[in-house]
């Protein structure tokens, strides 16, 4: 039956269908070439990777539950890691933030639980950013040295580093005691009388103390335990601005009180301190948006943020992950990342963006390679995955980002996100598999996937603040499927279940497929709303596409349905055997996942039809023989 739903869906796809991902466009720095690289990311929470303590006691101290060290990802592990196909690793919560652990024996100032979130708190309050986090240190006094150590072994084992820059808010106690002479500290030169001034670092309340927040729904700092700091007192004054925006001098509980935010020149009535950019900054390469930007005279975080930057990519580091970067102003990205660029022209740069109206902006003027996919791919897939949303909703999104597809980073999990295997999310991490294949390869877009995603982690402890179903980032503990699978530091999955094994090796066969197959890195063409609307049995709970390249032709088809199977004669439209160049006859295709199943296309007067019986959660990537 024709579904009336679908003819829009199917007009527009047919509209959009021979548009590739290859299109040039006059900015410069989009993942753009005619053979562009595949990239994975396996993005890690570090100081969780390597522990092998197994209490997990709620609020436990760092001797209680343990934690990971930099030397945990040792020459095996790196090498592990790359072999499941990944070409980056994102070490997240790297830059030194605010812990309840006393380093003072170190030169490091305690930290106070009032304005710190969970014990080992969080990766996204920074409290220094020349150094790292104390605690996955082997020797604190050596920190640095032993993380520019573990960029060389990843370096070494094929791997490039991905680190976290936080530019909108920085801890409530920020100090940088490291801060090298050339530059200063966040707030040291400020005029705490003003509430702004364009080169104060921060936002001020003068003639106000900040005060801790009300505490509710049973929540205690360091749940409840005595300790000397966490009086509900904390000595600030004037009160600076809260991290998300807070202009009072008592937070919320639910404000990110553990932070004070960055001032880039803009007033609180929302007026700019800096010169905007002109409409046609987002046709610039790199070199024009530095020549704009050449002795301008800019704000003082714009400065000090790019000599981080500037910092870490002189130690090897190759790329950034930028948090909430859309509450900073595009103008800003436009002066740090062409500065950036011009220091290393392949620098990865990765953006949290969640505002599809901005996306654009911040792809093109705001010189970013890649935004997360969150709002519209992953929403969208999640939904499918938990039964209540339809895979013909997959395609209109490709084409609607035609322009920057490559630009849109796809993900199913990350530290923000919950598991997939919570219950919460799908309760079963065989689901993600569909989704994946559909992630992984629809689009030359990166890939990432979070530590634990492959062994199907469910993300089942309470660790203290927060809740589970996402795997904590504010507390000392390990994660049950990794320990598993580094078995006492071998890393060699000794220890992992049957499921787990087989989870992982999927991954690894996928992603491994994703970056060497010549065709994800071609052509797309969604052939989903053809088969809806003219192939019987054919439902929105399965999904199909092609990818192409002048060597390797592909038909990926997954179902999403968890119990059901399906039979149909899955077409090619007109336009594909003809682009693919498919003479009348009958052609094999094999799966490249697994190598077990096989098809055979038949083209017979202008059609072209394939058998397909799939099982629940099963995917196929056929390659035309």
């Amino acid at each position: 039956m024709i579904r009336n739903s679908l003819l829009l869906i199917l007009i527009l796809n047919l509209f959009f269908s021979c548009k590739t991902e290859t299109i040039v466009q006059s900015d410069a720095t989009m993942k753009t070439q005619s053979t562009p690289q595949k990239e994975v990311v396996y993005h890690v929470f570090t100081r969780l990777f390597g522990n092998t303590n197994t209490t997990n006691k709620p609020w436990g101290t760092l001797e209680e539950n343990g934690v990971g060290k930099f030397n945990d990802f040792d020459t095996k592990a790196l090498n592990e890691i790359r072999d499941l196909g990944a070409t980056y690793i994102w070490y997240t919560g790297v830059p030194h933030h605010a812990v309840i652990t006393d380093y003072t024996a170190y030169g490091i100032s305690n930290d106070d639980p009032d304005v710190v979130k969970g014990r080992a708190g969080s990766p996204y309050a920074v409290k220094d950013y020349y150094q790292v986090d104390p605690d996955m240190a082997v020797n604190p006094l050596k920190r640095l040295e032993e993380f520019e150590a573990l960029v060389k072994r990843t370096h070494k084992a094929g791997l490039k580093v991905i680190i976290d820059i936080v530019p909108n808010h920085v801890a409530r106690k920020y100090e940088s005691l490291n801060t090298p002479a050339y530059t200063s500290a966040f707030g040291s030169n400020d005029d705490t009388s003003m509430s702004y001034k364009r080169d104060n670092d921060f936002y001020y309340i003068p003639g106000e103390d900040f005060k801790v927040p009300n505490w509710q729904h049973g929540y205690l700092p360091l749940g409840g335990e005595q300790h000397s700091l966490a009086d509900g007192k904390f000595k600030e004054s004037p009160a600076k601005w809260t991290g998300n925006g807070s202009r009072a001098a008592q937070p919320d509980q639910n404000d990110w009180y553990e932070t004070v935010k960055i001032n880039y020149g803009i007033w609180p009535d929302g007026g700019i301190d800096f010169e905007p950019l002109p409409e046609d900054a987002g046709h610039w390469d790199i070199a024009q948006h530095q020549e704009f930007w050449k002795n301008k005279d800019v704000p003082s975080s714009w400065v000090k943020f790019k000599e981080i930057a500037l910092f870490w990519t002189e130690k090897g580091i190759d790329g950034f992950r930028f948090d909430m970067a859309e509450m900073v102003p595009v103008e800003f990205w436009s002066y740090m990342n062409s500065a950036i660029k011009t220091k290393n022209p392949d620098a990865f740069l990765l953006a949290e963006v969640y505002n599809p109206s901005l996306y654009r902006d911040y792809i093109f003027k705001g010189k970013m390679d890649y935004l997360y996919d969150k709002v519209e791919l992953y929403d969208t897939i999640k939904h499918i995955m938990q039964g209540h949303g339809s895979t013909d909703h997959i395609a209109p999104i490709l084409n609607e980002q035609q322009d920057i597809a490559v630009n849109m980073l796809h993900f199913l999990e990350n530290h923000d996100e919950q598991r997939i295997a919570s219950p919460e999310f799908a309760g079963n991490a065989e689901k993600g598999k569909p989704a994946m294949v559909v992630s992984a390869l629809i689009s030359t877009s990166p890939t990432m996937i979070y530590f634990g995603q492959e062994l199907g982690e469910p993300a089942a402890e309470n660790l203290g603040f927060g809740d589970p179903s996402r795997t904590s980032i504010f507390d000392y503990g390990s994660v049950p499927s990794v320990v598993r699978w580094v078995n006492n530091k071998k890393f060699d999955g000794g220890q992992s279940t049957d499921d787990e094994r087989q989870l992982r090796d999927f991954y690894k066969r996928l992603l491994n497929f994703s970056i060497t197959n010549s065709a994800i890195t071609g052509e797309y063409a969604d052939i989903h709303a053809h088969n809806r609307q003219y192939t019987e049995w054919y439902n929105d709970r399965v999904h199909s596409f092609v990818r192409w390249s002048d060597t390797d032709k592909l038909v990926v088809v997954t179902n999403f349905d968890a119990h059901a199977s399906f039979g149909f004669e899955l077409q090619l439209p007109k336009y594909i055997i003809e682009i693919w160049g498919l003479n009348e006859g009958e052609y094999e295709m094999t799966d490249q996942l697994y190598s077990t199943q096989k098809g055979i296309l038949k083209v017979t007067n202008e059609r072209a039809t394939m058998r397909v019986d799939i099982k629940p959660l099963e995917s196929f990537v056929f390659k035309l023989n």
